[in-house]
């Protein structure tokens, strides 16, 4: 019995190989050895400085062994950065680029090989990883925690060959800050993130609690949330979680712990409005996510006409308690709304809380109301004006107008005029931004997402917008760290799906050919089904990349989706964005793809 005992052990298993490897055969054999001889004995030498233990090779891959989780992503980290020095030193047809994956877990050894699911996993880590990359599972983060200088980014749970559950993975961030502590502080978003470490003041406002005995007043602390939220923005160096992701805890119990883990933020603030007539009562707390313990409680007694100044006043005490400074016009809504008449801002909450609500007929008729409604009441609402302009760019966005090319005209008439009155609005700009690019004025788009981005730095929807015009311009290489950020700020918007679709087109557009790409097509499938688009787009990726029957399959669904788009031709008509540099990026990728699968051109 004894002779059959199968030996075990925990350890971590990194696993490296060479982007393009047998491209780069097909092409040298001789120089392509020549060349990997070299770089392997760079990486041979940093795996022994660092206690590992090489136990396979096969052509460019590696496997190695090492009994700390630290030790094999500092080496990790350690290949990458002598690899891209190797690479600074030679001619670009001598350079190679390696992808690492770092897992940990028990394994079976077998005399000098281990086998198992965790040399599995370390394969499927390494095969997500950008080339000059590296991805670790969560089981390799938080065993690393504060140990290395080196910012986690969530990629995201994703289903890899051969495994049965999902595994969640991360990306090493090596440009984090290596003269500042490690911040410790990881987001398990269920998105991709900006590498960037997160900055002290990061915070999630939680949908203030509704405490009225009258559930229609439940749109004045939604409203009371949003405003809270855009203040906080504007907080200098603050980094604020979207009210989209924010409002997908709304009534449900949190542990601001696991928030904090989760989003990635340092902060948590939550609170309660209570309505009566005229008179409003706020309580708002702050809370460290790290240890749940409240910093600062306050209440606030108003009336609806001076409910910016109340606003103003929580803000201003939260930056005084975190000892930040606000910015120059912190109290420029103050100032703007001392002519407000109450009612009609109220109509405007009422307002945004449809639009919010869902893109239903039903929904947008009582938004558009509500907006007009309340420009009768104030003739100079900026508020108003962008509300109204809002639902008209909507309709012209979705192919919903019955007459374009007035509620063309209407909204831009009703933007500029908002603009005029006040000319710092993130909405306004954001909402003629959308408008130019339905209109594809795609270089004016992206200036007034820029714009928009001035005024709020955390506004996810223009972050997004700015990466997606980026990308119809025919930069996807600029489109994709905006992309990202605007996951990172809004990781569970409920129509997160366009930034999953988005991200995986820019890596297809732009040539980047991994299972990155493949999973965030299929998320974006997965997560809305109905959008036929995001089926082309992941049946070209999976033609590209050789796997004709997944990709028919895409394609079939997609066409049973949107008969009509049967063809390359017809779904240049059904997108008549982009510029000829997308146009030509696209006919070499996505089209590529799609004939590969049996797409006819026309």
């Amino acid at each position: 019995m004894e002779a059959h005992r199968v030996e075990r052990k925990l350890s971590a298993i990194f696993a490296a190989d060479v982007e393009g490897y047998s491209r780069l055969m097909g092409l040298d054999e001789v120089g392509t050895l020549r060349t990997l001889t070299a770089y392997r004995a760079i990486i041979d030498r940093l795996i022994a400085a660092h206690r590992g233990r090489i136990f396979n090779t096969a052509g460019d891959s590696v496997f190695a062994d090492f009994a700390s989780a630290v030790d094999a992503v500092q080496c990790a980290v350690e290949v990458q950065e002598a690899a891209g020095k190797e690479n600074a030193d030679r001619p670009a047809g001598e350079q190679m680029r390696f992808r690492i994956g770092v897992h940990v877990g028990d394994i079976i050894v077998q005399g000098d090989n281990l086998f198992g699911d965790a040399v599995n996993v370390a394969a499927r880590l390494e095969a997500l990883a950008e080339p000059g990359g590296i991805c670790v599972s969560r089981a390799v983060r938080d065993q690393i925690r504060d140990k290395l200088p080196y910012a986690f980014v969530d990629v995201g749970e994703q289903q890899v060959k051969n495994i049965a559950r999902p595994v969640r993975i991360y990306s090493v961030n090596r440009a984090a800050s290596k003269a500042s502590p490690p911040s410790g502080v990881a987001s398990d978003t269920g998105g991709l993130a900006t590498p960037e470490t997160v900055p002290r003041l990061s915070i999630i406002v939680l949908p203030f609690e509704n405490l009225s005995n009258d559930p229609d007043q439940e749109y004045f602390a939604d409203g009371i949330t949003d405003d809270l939220t855009t203040d906080l923005s504007r907080i200098s160096g603050s980094f604020v979680i979207s009210r989209n992701t924010a409002f997908t805890y709304k009534v449900k119990p949190v542990d601001v712990r696991q928030l904090g883990h989760e989003l990635g933020v340092h902060y948590v603030l939550e609170g309660s409005v209570r309505r009566i007539g005229d008179q409003v009562r706020v309580n708002v707390q702050l809370i460290a996510a790290k240890t749940g313990a409240h910093l600062w409680a306050d209440r606030f007694d108003t009336d609806r006409a001076d409910l910016a100044k109340a606003q103003n006043e929580i803000t201003g005490r939260l930056a005084r308690t975190l000892n930040l400074e606000l910015v120059a016009d912190a109290g420029r809504r103050i100032e703007r709304e001392k002519t407000v008449n109450p009612d009609a801002r109220d109509l405007v909450l009422r307002g945004w809380a449809w639009v919010y609500k869902a893109p239903q007929f039903t929904y947008r008729k009582q938004a558009h109301q509500a907006f007009e409604r309340a420009l009768e009441i104030n003739p100079d609402s900026a508020d108003a004006r962008i509300g109204l302009a809002s639902g008209f760019v909507i309709s012209l966005g979705r192919g919903l107008s019955t007459s374009p090319q007035r509620d063309e005209r209407l909204a831009e008439q009703l933007l500029l005029e908002a603009i005029e009155r006040d000319a710092s609005s993130p909405l306004a700009h954001f909402w003629i931004g959308i408008l130019r690019r339905t209109q594809n004025r795609l270089a004016e788009a992206r200036i007034e997402f820029e714009t928009t981005i001035s005024f709020d730095r955390n506004y996810a929807p223009a972050i997004f917008q700015l990466g997606l015009v980026s990308m119809f311009l025919g930069q996807p290489d600029a489109a994709i760290p905006a992309i990202e950020n605007a996951i990172r700020l809004n990781p569970h918007d409920p129509a997160g799906e366009a930034y999953y679709w988005s991200l995986g087109t820019c890596y297809l557009l732009s040539g980047r050919l991994n299972e990155l790409m493949i999973n965030l097509l299929r998320k974006a499938c997965s997560a809305n089904p109905r959008m036929f688009y995001h089926h082309l787009s992941l049946a070209g990726a999976l033609g590209l990349m050789g796997d004709l029957d997944d990709a028919k399959a895409a394609v079939a669904e997609a066409i049973k989706l949107r008969p009509e788009v049967n063809s390359l031709a017809r779904i240049r008509a059904q997108f008549p964005w982009g510029n000829p540099q997308f146009w030509s990026l696209f006919e070499n990728t996505v089209a590529a793809g799609l004939r590969r699968a049996g797409f006819p051109d026309e």
